[in-house]
C-alpha cells in the first residue's frame, strides 16, 4: 500500500499533471510552446543527471526514510511553484517536481517492490504501478473542474498541503518496516543469480538495447500529454473532451498492467519483450490518420495498453536479468534515462510545433520507431533466455 501511495502522489510531479497548467504557464512567463517544452526539457533532463546519483541511496538507507525525505521535498517545489515570478526560478521549480515526483517517488516505490517480491515480483510491480494510472485517471478531470473556480496558483498550493499532511504520513508509517522478500524462489535458485553492479551491467551491449527501446513510450506519451492543448486545437477536440479520455486511458493502463503481472509471474518478463511497443505503434497511426473525436478514444486505449504492460514489464526485468543486490544503482540508469526521454520529448516535439510540422503529423515518425523497437527487442529476448 506503500508503493502504490508513493506512485499516486508522484503524480504531481509527472507531465500529464504539470502540463494540465501549460497555458497558464505559457502566459504567466510569456513562453511559446516550443519555449515552454525547452523549459521544460532543461529542468528535467538537469533531474535525470541527478537520478543518477542520488536514486542509490535506496541500496544504502531504509526504505521509509527515502520516501519520506522525498515526500517533503516534493511538497516544497509543489509550493514554490505557486511563488516563482522568473523563468530561472521556473526551470528550477519544474527541476525539484521532476526529480522528487516522476523521478525519486517512482525509483522508490519500484525499487522496494523488485527487492522485497521474488517469484510473486510481476503482480506486486503491477499493483503498485496502478497509482500513476490513478492519478492519470482521476487529477485531470479534478484540476479541470478546480481551475474553473480557483487560480492555477491555489490548486498548486493544495497540491503542497496534501503532500505535506496526507502523503507523508501515511507512506512513513506504511513502510516504516523493512520486508524480507516474499515468495523467495528456493535457495538453490536464488544463490545462483549473478548479482550484476552498476558498472558491469553498463559494460553489457544488451541492457543500452533494452534502454533505447525503453525511451520511446516515455518520449512519446510525455509529448503528448505536454502539448495535449495544441492537439486539441489542431483536431478541434475540447480541452475537456481530452480530459475526460483520460480516465479511458487509466482504465485500460490498469487492466493492462495487471495482465502483465500474471503472464511475468508465469513465464518470465523476458520472453514479454518485444509485445509492449506493439500497441504504441498502432496508437501513433490512429493520431496521425483520424480526425473524428472518437479516433481520440481509441488512441488512449492503445496508449494505456502499452503504457500499462510496459510499467510492469520494465519494472520486473531488471531484478531479473542483473539481481537485487544493486537494484537501486542500476533502476537509477534506468529511470534517469526515462525522465531524460520524457525531458527531451516536450522539448522536440514542440520545437517542430514552432516549425509548422503539427504533433498529429509527427506521430508517423514515432509509428515506424516503434516497430523498429519491437524488431530488435525480439532478438534481445532470445538472447536474455540463452544466457539465463
Amino acid at each position: 500500500m506503500g508503493g502504490l501511495l508513493l506512485t499516486v502522489f508522484s503524480s504531481f510531479g509527472q507531465t500529464f499533471f504539470i502540463a494540465l497548467f501549460a497555458s497558464d504557464i505559457r502566459a504567466a512567463f510569456n513562453l511559446s510552446h516550443g519555449g515552454l517544452g525547452w523549459v521544460y526539457m532543461i529542468a528535467t533532463v538537469a533531474s535525470a543527471t541527478t537520478l543518477i546519483f542520488v536514486g542509490k541511496v535506496v541500496d544504502h538507507a531504509p526504505v521509509a526514510v527515502v520516501a519520506g525525505g522525498v515526500c517533503l521535498g516534493l511538497s516544497l517545489v509543489c509550493f514554490s511553484l505557486a511563488w516563482v515570478d522568473s523563468v530561472f526560478g521556473l526551470v528550477l521549480t519544474l527541476f525539484g517536481l521532476r526529480l522528487f515526483g516522476q523521478g525519486l517517488m517512482t525509483h522508490t516505490a519500484m525499487t522496494a517492490m523488485g527487492r522485497w517480491y521474488a517469484q510473486e515480483r510481476g503482480r506486486a510491480v503491477s499493483l503498485t504501478g496502478l497509482g500513476h494510472q490513478i492519478g492519470e485517471g482521476v487529477l485531470p478531470l479534478l484540476v479541470v473542474s478546480l481551475l474553473s473556480v480557483v487560480a492555477w496558483t491555489q490548486v498548486w498550493q493544495g497540491a503542497s498541503l496534501m503532500m505535506l499532511l496526507v502523503a507523508l504520513p501515511l507512506i512513513v508509517l506504511l513502510m516504516r518496516v523493512e520486508r524480507l522478500p516474499r515468495g523467495t524462489a528456493p535457495e538453490s535458485e536464488a544463490s545462483s543469480q549473478r548479482q550484476y553492479t552498476r558498472s558491469e551491467v553498463l559494460r553489457d551491449p544488451l541492457f543500452w538495447v533494452l534502454c533505447s527501446t525503453t525511451l520511446m513510450p516515455a518520449f512519446i506519451g510525455t509529448s503528448f500529454f505536454f502539448h495535449q492543448q495544441h492537439v486539441g486545437d489542431v483536431k478541434d477536440w475540447s480541452y475537456t473532451f481530452i480530459a475526460t479520455t483520460f480516465s479511458v486511458m487509466a482504465v485500460s493502463n490498469i487492466l493492462f498492467a495487471l495482465l502483465a503481472g500474471v503472464l511475468i509471474d508465469k513465464f518470465c518478463a523476458t520472453r514479454l519483450l518485444s509485445i509492449y511497443l506493439l500497441p504504441l505503434a498502432c496508437a501513433c497511426l490512429v493520431m496521425y490518420q483520424f480526425n473524428h473525436p472518437n479516433a481520440l478514444w481509441v488512441y488512449m486505449i492503445l496508449l494505456g495498453a502499452s503504457g500499462g504492460t510496459a510499467n510492469t514489464l520494465l519494472n520486473a526485468i531488471w531484478p531479473e536479468i542483473y539481481g537485487t543486490k544493486h537494484l537501486g544503482s542500476i533502476r537509477s540508469l534506468v529511470m534517469a534515462g526515462m525522465v531524460f526521454s520524457s525531458a527531451l520529448g516536450p522539448g522536440v516535439t514542440g520545437w517542430f510545433i514552432d516549425q509548422g510540422v503539427d504533433f498529429p503529423s509527427q506521430t508517423l515518425v514515432m509509428a515506424v520507431c516503434c516497430l523498429l523497437g519491437s524488431i530488435a527487442l525480439m532478438r534481445v529476448s532470445t538472447t536474455l533466455r540463452t544466457r539465463a
